[in-house]
């Protein structure tokens, strides 16, 4: 007698939706995602994929369809900060951190995710309006967005992977006023045509002053992405008229041509993303048959650097522990929280050092920014001349590894 298999609904077709549908297909699960887009979303802004999210990458099985664009370079040959008076000056930029992250975008992420979803049944333009949970499964109302229609259906599983203001939180955990930190800063990041004049194709820029910043990073074969953020303490008038002359306006008197050159990309640009910046804290990220991953449970925020290495790494886990506990989902949920907590609370603490990094809060961090940047690229320099060919340029020599 075979035993019955059990079905999982996957909300979100994200990386942290198809990490899980990933990790729960090979603990034997049938997963079942809905998108509330009517199709797939490709390109997306620049990512750091760290060592755990590529090691998540591997045990997905995704590690040979993701490509990296990692620069050729040595240690802070083509990242540049410029400072007031428009001096350009070699920089530690955002590959040169701990860990020597791997730069992709979040497209080439979802791209070899989608790969290895071949089989799994998704369903686009479908929404949950309503889940109910019972002793044997979860109920959900779904709908279609085309047609307005509504059906019930049954799920031994129900996980929420849709972003930061995730539909099932709010319905299953309660409001976002709940769960949101605010952190009073926005963000923008789209794709650019074309480098800033004046600098290589693969330059990274870094342009921080005081409550507001401006990075271009660069790619090894694609266009570089933008980063516009800035610090607010009225976030919901940054939502308020034009995007594009909100942000001309913040920027304005920062005279410089790369700031010049990413705000008029913007006005071009295809597609972007502008938002304010939070993180999602929760003291648990399940209950019962329904489990939040990716943003939508922790939302580390784009300062931390980690949203797409701990997606990855979510799922994976989510299905290593639904594995090893096959006859009890409360088991594997706890232990799955347990094994990933002190990770998440660990890089959601380090994002507030980061935000400093990426944007300081005053001229005095600001000054301060640049002694510590300075000092840690010596440093750096150091040893980089002293382990040439050692671990630090395997890792980013532009291959996942």
């Amino acid at each position: 007698m075979t035993a019955v298999q059990k079905r999982a609904l996957v909300v979100g077709l994200g990386i942290a939706g198809m990490s899980a549908a990933i990790g729960l297909r090979r603990a034997g699960w049938t997963p079942v995602i809905v998108e509330r887009a009517p199709e797939r979303r490709t390109g997306g802004y620049f990512v750091g994929l760290f060592p755990e999210g590529r090691q998540a990458a591997v045990d997905l099985g995704i590690a040979d369809h993701l490509h990296t664009r990692n620069p050729e370079r040595a240690v802070g040959t083509n990242a540049w900060s410029v400072d007031r008076r428009g001096r350009r000056r070699p920089a530690l930029g955002f590959l040169d951190q701990p860990g020597g992250p791997a730069a992709v975008l979040r497209g080439d992420i979802e791209a070899a995710l989608w790969q290895s979803i071949t089989g799994v049944e998704v369903r686009f333009a479908t929404t949950p309006v309503a889940i109910t949970e019972g002793p044997a499964e979860a109920q959900v109302l779904l709908e279609h967005a085309d047609t307005g229609g509504q059906y019930r259906e049954s799920f031994d599983l129900v996980i929420g992977a849709d972003g930061m203001r995730s539909s099932v939180r709010r319905m299953v955990f309660g409001p976002h006023e709940d769960h949101l930190t605010t952190w009073n800063a926005m963000i923008c990041a789209f794709q650019l045509k074309e480098q800033a004049p004046t600098y290589e194709a693969s330059d990274s820029i870094i342009i921080a002053r005081a409550k507001r910043a401006v990075w271009v990073f660069g790619l090894a074969d694609h266009a570089p992405t933008a980063l516009l953020t800035y610090r607010t303490t009225d976030i919901q008038e940054q939502f308020n008229g034009s995007r594009l002359e909100r942000l001309r306006a913040v920027f304005s008197g920062m005279d410089d041509p790369t700031v010049r050159h990413v705000l008029d990309s913007l006005e071009e640009a295809p597609d972007h993303v502008f938002d304010s910046v939070h993180q999602v804290r929760m003291p648990r990220w399940s209950t019962g048959r329904v489990v939040l991953v990716g943003d939508a449970a922790w939302c580390m925020n784009l300062y931390s650097g980690m949203g797409a290495t701990s997606s990855l790494r979510g799922g994976a886990a989510l299905g290593a522990a639904l594995q090893e506990h096959p006859d009890d989902l409360a088991a594997a949920l706890d232990a799955w929280e347990a094994g990933l907590r002190p990770f998440i609370t660990k890089h959601q603490r380090a994002a507030r050092l980061k935000q400093q990094m990426f944007v300081p809060s005053s001229r005095r961090a600001e000054a301060l920014r640049s002694v510590l940047v300075g000092l840690a690229r010596r440093v750096r320099g150091r040893q980089s001349a002293t382990e040439a060919g050692g671990p630090q340029d395997m890792a980013l020599s532009g291959t996942l590894r």
